[in-house]
C-alpha cells in the first residue's frame, strides 16, 4: 500500500491556549484511531526550537536550508490503500487539529 503524508504549516494552526490544548487531546486521539486501525506509519511536529542544518552533496553541514524552503508544523504518515483513504483520514486530522491538511502521496 501507498503511504500518504498528511500534515500543514504551523502558520495554519491559528488558536487560542484553550483551543489548543482541546486540539493536542483531540489530535492524539485521531492518532491512536489510526494505530489501532493498523494504518500509522509515524507522525509529530517539527521543533522550530532546533536549528536547521543543510547537509550538501560533499558531505559538509552548514546551519540553514535550501533558498525558499520552509518546513514547520506537523506531520503525519499513514500507510493506507488509496487517496480516498488518505483524504478521509486528513478530514478527521483537520477536524481535531482546526486547520486545513495537505496529503500528499509518497513514493
Amino acid at each position: 500500500m501507498p503511504h500518504y503524508l498528511i500534515s500543514f504549516p504551523a502558520e495554519a494552526m491559528v488558536l487560542s491556549d484553550e483551543e489548543l490544548a482541546q486540539a493536542a487531546i483531540d489530535s492524539n486521539a485521531v492518532c491512536q484511531e489510526a494505530m489501532d486501525a493498523g494504518v500509522w506509519v509515524f507522525g509529530g511536529g517539527v521543533d522550530e526550537s532546533v536549528p536547521t542544518v543543510l547537509v550538501a552533496g560533499d558531505g559538509t553541514v552548514r546551519e540553514g536550508t535550501h533558498p525558499g524552503s520552509r518546513i514547520t508544523g506537523g506531520l503525519t504518515v499513514l500507510d493506507l490503500p488509496d487517496r480516498a483513504s488518505a483524504e478521509e483520514w486528513a478530514r478527521k486530522i483537520a477536524v481535531a487539529c482546526r486547520c486545513a491538511q495537505e496529503v500528499r502521496e509518497l513514493m
